[in-house]
C-alpha cells in the first residue's frame, strides 16, 4: 500500500518553495499518494500561537533572512530575500492549486512549485489574476477550466475544510508533511521524511 502524505503549506510559503523540487522528486521515487493542500495559516496561527512575518520580533525576522540566504546557498536555488509586493494575498492562488488537483496532485504540486518560484524568484505578484493565468498557462494547464473551478463553491469549502484538517492535526507552520500522523515540519526535515519512507518501503 503507497504512503500516504498530506502536505499543508501556503503559496508564498519560501519554506514550501525551497523544499518542492526535493519534495516532489520524494513523492514520485516512493510513490507516495500525496494529498496537496494549501491552508489558510492565519486561522492555523490563531490558534497554535503563530505571528504573521511583519508582527514577528526583529530578531527573528533578521534571523529567517540569514537562514533563507544560507538555504539559498546551500541548494542553488534562486530566491529574492525580499521579493516585490511580499507577502500578498494567495487566496486565489490557493484556490487554484485545489483546483488543479482535482485533475491530479501532480498538477497540483507542479502548480504550487511554479507559483512559488514566481514569487520567490522572478518577484511576480500571484494576487494577481492576470499574472495567476499566464503561471496556470506556462504549467500547461486549462487557466478558464481552472479559474472556474478555483471560484466554486465546492473549492471554497474544500480549502476551510482542509483548513481544520491542519488544525486538528497539529499542523502550525508552512510547510508542514504529515506521514502516518506524525508532523515534519519545514522543509529542513524532509531528510528524515525521506528515512521514514524509506523504512516503509
Amino acid at each position: 500500500m503507497a504512503a500516504r502524505i498530506d502536505y499543508y503549506f501556503v503559496p508564498i510559503s519560501p519554506w514550501a518553495y525551497l523544499g518542492a523540487p526535493r519534495f516532489n522528486a520524494m513523492v514520485e521515487k516512493y510513490g507516495v499518494d500525496v494529498q496537496v493542500m494549501p491552508v489558510d495559516f492565519g486561522r492555523i496561527f490563531s490558534v497554535s500561537g503563530g505571528l504573521p512575518l511583519a508582527k514577528r520580533p526583529p530578531q527573528r525576522q533578521a534571523y529567517r533572512l540569514m537562514e533563507l540566504k544560507r538555504w539559498r546557498e546551500h541548494l542553488d536555488m534562486p530566491l529574492v530575500l525580499q521579493p516585490k509586493g511580499f507577502p500578498m494575498d494567495s487566496g486565489l492562488a490557493s484556490r487554484l492549486i485545489i483546483a488543479a488537483r482535482m485533475v491530479s496532485q501532480k498538477d497540483a504540486l507542479d502548480l504550487a512549485y511554479a507559483l512559488g518560484r514566481a514569487v520567490w524568484a522572478e518577484e511576480r505578484n500571484i494576487a494577481d489574476a492576470e499574472i495567476l493565468e499566464e503561471i496556470v498557462t506556462e504549467c500547461g494547464q486549462d487557466p478558464a477550466k481552472l479559474f472556474a473551478a478555483a471560484d466554486s463553491a465546492t473549492t471554497q469549502a474544500a480549502f476551510e475544510a482542509d483548513t481544520e484538517k491542519a488544525i486538528a492535526a497539529q499542523v502550525f507552520g508552512a510547510p508542514t508533511y504529515v506521514l502516518d500522523g506524525e508532523l515534519f515540519w519545514g522543509q529542513d526535515r524532509l531528510d528524515f521524511l525521506e528515512r521514514a519512507l524509506q523504512r516503509r518501503a
